[in-house]
C-alpha cells in the first residue's frame, strides 16, 4: 500500500501539469524540440506507438543517450532483434536518441510523474524491464513499476556528494523511489556506497559504460585532414558552460591576445606570442548558447570563426564548435583540451570521450561529477589538474610548446580509456537476466492451475 506521503506528493505531479506545459512552451522559444509531441509527455500516445514486451531504457539528456547508445549496441549483440523502447526528458537527448533506433523500436518523451501519465505510460507499452541511466530516479514512477511486477533497474549509476544530500533532504520520497527499484549496477564503489545508504539494492560496481565507447573513426580521419590546413596547434576548450567562457576570454586578453605588446615589455610580449600562436577553439556543452557564446566572444574584441561554416577557420583568434555530434572530431584536432564544468562548481563533464581520442585534459578543480574517471586519469598520466583558468591557459601552452610531453600524455589517455572497458557487457548481461527471469516468472503465474 502507498504511503500518505506519496499519494501527496502524487496529487502534487497532477496539479502542476499546467505549470509543466507553460515551462515546456518556453523551452521551446530557444528550442524548437520541446514542442514536439509534447501530448506523449502525459501519457498520451499516437495509434503507432504502441507494442508490448519492450525492452524501455530511460536516458533524459545528451549525456546519458551517449551512454545508452553503448549499452543498446551491447544488448542487441547479445539478444539480437530486442525490442527497444527509448525515453528522453531533453531536446538534445531526444536529437542524440533518435541516432539509436533500429526498425522495431520506438522513441516517446519520458511521462512527467504523475499517476495518470504514467499509468498510461505502462498500460500502452507494457515493457518487459525498465533501464533508467545514471541518475533518473521518479517516485511515482519507481512505485508503479514496483505495483505492476515490472523490474525497474539503475544503470551506469552515479550518486555525487551533492545530489546525496539534496535526496536525503527529501528522504521521505527517495528512500521509497530507490528501495523499489529491482537491481543497481554502479559505476564506482564510493557511488555504490551512497546509493546503499538511500536504500537502493546495488547488485554489482561495473564501472562506466562511457569507456566502452569507440571514437568516430570518421571523424577522428577528418580531424587529421583538417589539422593539415591549420597553421597552428589547437587548445579546445571541451563542453564550456555559461560563465567558464568569459572566463578564458579574460585570460586570453589579458595574457596580451589582442594588442600589440611594446617590445620594452619582453616578458609580457613573449606570453602574447605564445597565446598567438595556438588556435583557441570554443566548444560550447548546450547548442541553445552558441549564438551567445559567439557574441559574447566578438564582445570581448576576438574575431570568431563558426565551425557550421565547414572548412578549416579562416583567420580568427576564437574558433566556435557550433555543431552537435562531432567532439570525436575536436578532440582528434585538439593537442589539448579545457575539460568544461570544471572551472565553475558544476562538477565537471566526462573526460572519458577525450582519453579515448587520446586528447590529453587540463581539468579545473571541480569534477565531482566524475570524481573517479578524474584521479584515474590523474594518477595514469592522462591528464592535470588546475585551480583555475589563468593555469589552465599556461598548463596548455606548456603542453603545445613540448610536443614530446603532449605525446606521452596522449599514449597515457588511450591506455587509460581502454584498461577500464567491459561496463557495457556486465551491464547488458544483468540487464538481459533480470528481463528474462521476470518473463518467465509472469509466463509461470499466467498458467493454469491444476489443482
Amino acid at each position: 500500500m502507498r504511503s500518505l506521503l506519496l499519494r501527496l506528493y502524487g496529487v502534487f505531479t497532477s496539479l502542476a501539469e499546467p505549470l509543466v506545459r507553460r515551462k515546456l512552451r518556453r523551452r521551446a522559444v530557444a528550442e524548437p524540440g520541446y514542442a514536439h509531441a509534447v501530448e506523449e509527455r502525459f501519457g498520451h500516445y499516437d495509434e503507432a506507438a504502441a507494442g508490448t514486451g519492450w525492452c524501455w531504457i530511460h536516458a533524459v539528456s545528451l549525456g546519458e543517450a551517449r551512454a545508452a547508445g553503448i549499452l543498446i549496441d551491447e544488448l542487441r549483440r547479445q539478444y539480437p532483434g530486442i525490442p527497444i523502447l527509448l525515453t528522453n526528458g531533453t531536446a538534445t537527448g531526444r536529437e542524440e536518441g533518435a541516432k539509436l533506433l533500429e526498425d522495431g523500436d520506438l522513441q516517446v518523451w519520458q511521462p512527467w510523474d504523475a499517476p495518470d501519465a504514467v499509468a498510461r505510460f505502462l498500460d500502452r507499452f507494457q515493457p518487459r524491464i525498465g533501464v533508467l541511466m545514471e541518475t533518473e530516479v521518479w517516485p511515482e514512477m519507481s512505485a508503479a513499476c514496483a505495483e505492476r511486477g515490472i523490474p525497474l533497474v539503475l544503470a551506469n549509476a552515479r550518486l555525487n556528494e551533492n545530489s546525496l544530500a539534496s535526496a536525503e533532504r527529501l528522504g521521505w520520497l527517495a528512500r521509497p523511489a530507490y528501495s523499489a527499484l529491482a537491481a543497481v549496477w554502479a559505476q564506482t564503489e564510493a557511488d555504490s556506497h551512497r546509493l546503499v545508504s538511500l536504500g537502493a539494492k546495488v547488485a554489482g560496481v561495473f564501472g562506466n559504460l562511457k569507456f566502452d565507447a569507440t571514437p568516430d573513426a570518421r571523424q577522428l580521419g577528418a580531424a587529421a585532414r583538417l589539422r593539415e590546413q591549420l597553421p597552428r596547434p589547437v587548445v579546445v576548450f571541451a563542453s564550456s558552460r555559461d560563465g567558464e567562457e568569459v572566463q578564458l576570454l579574460e585570460v586570453l586578453k589579458r595574457f596580451g591576445a589582442l594588442a600589440p605588446v611594446p617590445p620594452a615589455q619582453e616578458a609580457v610580449q613573449s606570453i602574447a606570442k605564445r597565446v598567438h600562436d595556438v588556435q583557441w577553439m570554443i566548444v560550447p556543452r548546450h547548442p541553445q548558447r552558441f549564438d551567445d557564446v559567439a557574441a559574447l566572444v566578438e564582445s570581448h574584441g576576438f574575431a570568431v570563426a563558426r565551425r557550421s561554416a565547414a572548412g578549416a577557420p579562416a583567420e580568427c583568434e576564437i574558433w566556435l564548435g557550433d555543431s552537435l555530434g562531432e567532439m570525436a572530431l575536436y578532440y582528434g584536432l585538439a593537442d589539448a583540451a579545457l575539460l568544461g564544468g570544471s572551472f565553475e562548481p558544476l562538477g565537471g563533464q566526462n573526460l572519458i570521450e577525450a582519453a579515448a581520442c587520446g586528447c590529453p585534459v587540463i581539468m579545473g578543480p571541480s569534477t565531482f561529477n566524475f570524481a573517479e574517471a578524474a584521479e584515474l586519469s590523474l594518477a595514469a598520466g592522462a591528464s592535470l589538474r588546475v585551480e583555475n583558468m589563468e593555469q589552465a591557459v599556461t598548463a596548455a601552452l606548456k603542453l603545445v610548446e613540448k610536443p614530446e610531453r603532449r605525446e606521452a600524455m596522449a599514449e597515457a589517455a588511450l591506455a587509460f580509456a581502454n584498461s577500464n572497458r567491459g561496463a557495457a557487457q556486465r551491464t547488458a548481461a544483468a540487464v538481459l537476466a533480470i528481463a528474462e527471469a521476470a518473463t518467465a516468472e509472469t509466463e509461470e503465474r499466467a498458467e493454469p492451475s491444476l489443482e
